[in-house]
Parts: C-alpha cells; sequence; structure tokens
C-alpha cells in the first residue's frame, strides 16, 4: 500500500448488523482511524448520486452491509465488488390478509389478489423482489406458482435514494417527509387486495395494529432456502480497489464488525436497545421480528448454507428479470479478510 485511504464511505440498512453496531459504538472510526482513513455515511450525503451508490455501489472505497438484492444487481451489472462477510439474522417474512378475506392458508390464496410494490423509477425493486420471493416461496409449499395468483401493482414515484438521510439519537431517518408509503398495505386494508407480503420490525408492527392475518411466516420455515430472501444472508460488500489498494481497511471494518457482534451476543439487553435504534423500532418488535435471540444471530461468516442461500437467490433475481444475468457466487467472495483475523485472533480480543 503506497498511501493511507483519506475516506471509507460507509452504509448499511435499517436492519439488524454488525457494522450497524460498530459504527454506532464508534468501533468503526476509531479503528480506521487510528490508519488515517476517516469514515463517511453515504446515505448522509447531500449528493444524490453518492446517495445511490447504497443501491448500484458506484463508489470507490465503500463498504455496504445489507439486504442483498442491490449487492447482487450491482455485480451483475458488472460492478468490480467483493462479498467479504456473510450474515444470517432470521426475521419474520408475512403474507398477511385482512381478517375477513376468508383467506387462511396458503392454499387459499390461489385466485385471489395479491399486492406488489412497483418502484419503476428505481434502478433496482428490491422491494418488489423480496415481496415475490416471499410469495413463490410460500406458494411453493402447497404445489402453487405465482401464476396461480393474480398480481396487482402499486407505482410508487421517484427512488429509494431522494430523501437525505440524518441520524437522530443513534437512528438513521429520512430528513424529509415521504409521501406515498406503504401503498399496497393501504390497498389491503382498504379492500383493493387480499393479501401482501412484509418483512421485518414495521411488519410485526403493523400485523398487530391492523388486526391483521398471517397466512405463513415464510421467515420461520425449517428450510434455509424457504427463508432466504434479501436479508437472509445479508451481504458485507466492499469494491475491489479497496481490497487491492488498501486490505488493512478492508480488515479494519471486518475486524470492528466481529467485534460489535461478539459484543452484543454478551449484552443481550444493550444489544435489543442498538438493534432498536437500527430498524427505528421498539425493543418489543425487535424481539418480535427477529427473535428474543436477536442479539445472537448477529453472526458474519462465510458459512457454507448462506453461499448456497445466495446462489440460489441470485437464480431467482435472473429467473424473474432482476438481473440481466446470473453468476457465480463463489467467484464474488474474497475469503481473504475474513482469514487474515482468523489467523490474528489477538485483533478480536478487545
Amino acid at each position: 500500500m503506497s498511501h493511507p485511504l483519506d475516506t471509507l464511505w460507509y452504509t448499511r440498512c435499517p436492519v439488524p448488523t454488525g457494522l450497524g453496531i460498530a459504527v454506532q459504538k464508534g468501533w468503526l472510526q476509531d479503528t480506521l482511524g487510528a490508519l488515517g482513513t476517516e469514515v463517511k455515511s453515504l446515505r448522509e450525503s447531500s449528493d444524490k448520486a453518492v446517495r445511490e451508490s447504497h443501491f448500484d455501489h458506484t463508489l470507490r472505497n465503500s463498504v455496504r452491509h445489507g439486504g442483498n438484492i442491490p449487492a447482487i444487481w450491482a455485480r451483475a451489472q458488472g460492478r468490480e465488488t467483493r462479498v467479504i462477510g456473510l450474515s444470517w439474522a432470521d426475521e419474520v417474512q408475512l403474507i398477511l390478509t385482512r381478517a375477513d378475506s376468508g383467506i387462511k392458508t396458503v392454499k387459499d390464496l390461489k385466485g385471489r389478489r395479491f399486492g406488489l410494490p412497483d418502484w419503476a423509477g428505481a434502478q433496482i425493486d428490491f422491494t418488489r423482489a423480496q415481496a415475490l420471493r416471499g410469495l413463490e416461496n410460500a406458494l411453493k409449499l402447497e404445489a402453487l406458482q405465482v401464476g396461480d395468483v393474480q398480481l396487482v401493482n402499486f407505482r410508487y414515484d421517484g427512488t429509494f435514494s431522494d430523501p437525505q438521510v440524518q441520524t437522530v439519537n443513534g437512528t438513521p431517518v429520512s430528513a424529509q417527509r415521504v409521501e406515498g408509503r406503504n401503498l399496497e398495505l393501504l390497498g389491503l386494508l382498504r379492500g383493493e387486495v387480499d393479501a401482501i407480503f412484509l418483512k421485518g420490525a414495521s411488519a410485526a408492527r403493523q400485523a398487530h395494529e391492523f388486526g391483521l392475518h398471517t397466512v405463513i411466516d415464510t421467515g420461520s420455515h425449517p428450510e434455509p432456502l424457504i427463508r432466504s430472501n434479501n436479508g437472509t444472508p445479508r451481504t458485507l460488500a466492499v469494491d475491489l480497489n479497496l481490497l487491492d489498494q488498501h486490505f488493512d481497511v478492508a480488515t479494519g471494518i471486518l475486524d470492528s464488525v466481529l467485534r460489535a457482534e461478539q459484543w452484543a451476543h454478551a449484552h443481550p439487553d444493550e444489544a435489543r436497545r442498538y438493534l432498536a435504534r437500527e430498524t427505528n423500532s421498539s425493543e418489543y418488535w425487535v424481539g418480535a421480528a427477529y427473535g428474543d435471540d436477536a442479539h445472537l444471530r448477529l453472526r458474519t461468516e462465510l458459512d457454507e448454507q448462506a453461499i448456497v442461500a445466495l446462489q440460489d437467490f441470485t437464480h431467482f433475481l435472473h429467473r424473474w428479470r432482476f438481473i440481466p444475468t446470473s453468476f457465480d457466487v463463489r467467484q464474488w467472495i474474497d475469503p481473504r479478510p475474513l482469514q487474515a483475523l482468523m489467523e490474528t485472533p489477538t485483533a478480536l480480543a478487545g
């Protein structure tokens, strides 16, 4: 390495990740600061093109920990990124109906109207892809196909990167009010559709608040490939330039993430509070969505189950034409930073 990296841009989704806790605790900033590198939040940038890199990973010397759909999409578009870790924190993935819909089981979905988000202006509509995945996986369990239900689109304007994000008391939130949220939920409540897909803490809370019936929670199914979706596994990805030119920064990122996860395993109550801030939710709904052992589900590794599921999901995205081509995810994974840390366990002693 010829010179220190000036700035690392980081971004994470509002979901449980080790990177999110590492940022909240200041460990990422401290670790990289010792290397002469400043850490900046990509989604808090006033430049929309910088914020859009959360989805398309065009920004050099950046790291992203979150849902795998944008990461897979960027790779399929030819972005030179590498996955240096995979985390698998199971979460509720709910197909919901109104209590008066007459739909009690997955079989009852046949011939009914299913609401899907449609972000036509976004580069990659991860909300639509994850809803289709949840629907297809549920139907598969009863030998049904997506073609057996009637799909109804709810059009959203703009892109996911339009609003700038700011951190308020540790919680990343949109700096401006976003109109037209939860259109498919509103459609369900109005009777315009019979069922929708929602996941995570907000899904658990909304299902409770509106008295909705859960047809199935694919997120709790014993088969990993049925649970596999945008958040299972989540990708920790960096650009190739960072790996090639600043390998110490890449290992520093991973070191911070693993330290944060180890801390969470030993501090369940505090970890739940951190996760509540990350998800802009309450500790109660964090437990409802991610389990009472949510703190133990924070594990960034490169295990075989996660790799197989990532490959299966990549094929799914290609089959549904969310990405132009499929690819071998094993060629996308670079285990060197994780191996380097495993060989120097003292790095994780903090």
